[in-house]
């Protein structure tokens, strides 16, 4: 049974959906250094899937949440447990949250992994590879991929 929608814009998703969120530890780069911060985002179906066959992530932990625990009509709250953490919303939450939803409907034997209100924390978190926020990729001739010289001539 699906409540009633409370999401305009998405009338294929009701409030009681099922949604994975992790907490992500991600790096901003100001003035030079390079700071850390913790990132509540949304985790796609197939995301999740890889997390829990142990690939490397920057997900400290997975919890299984009804939709509207985070997104609540135009706006989006933090869990009450992490109000006062300092965490962050990634950006966009409320799209890739409604996008992570449609996901699970699409896969719902995903959804039982965690299930809603159950937190998973065997995960293989590793800050190896950062994840940087604001960057900024500079493209430039040099990046061109050398090809030979009849590459495109019929020999």
């Amino acid at each position: 049974m699906t409540s009633a929608t409370a999401y305009p814009n998405a009338p294929d998703v009701s409030s009681d959906d099922y949604l994975a969120i992790g907490l992500a530890t991600c790096y901003l780069r100001e003035d030079g250094e390079v700071n850390e911060v913790q990132v509540l985002e949304p985790i796609p179906s197939a995301a999740l899937e890889a997390i829990l066959k142990g690939v490397p992530t920057s997900y400290q932990w997975a919890r299984g949440v009804a939709l509207s625990t985070v997104v609540a009509g135009d706006g989006v709250q933090m869990p009450t447990d992490l109000a006062s953490s300092g965490v962050q919303f990634c950006d966009q939450f409320s799209e890739r949250a409604i996008a992570a939803v449609r996901t699970y409907k699409k896969r719902p034997e995903a959804a039982a992994h965690i299930p809603i209100g159950t937190t998973y924390t065997e995960i293989n978190y590793s800050t190896e590879r950062k994840r940087l926020l604001n960057s900024e990729r500079l493209v430039s001739t040099e990046d061109n991929v050398k090809q030979h010289e009849y590459t495109h001539k019929v020999l």
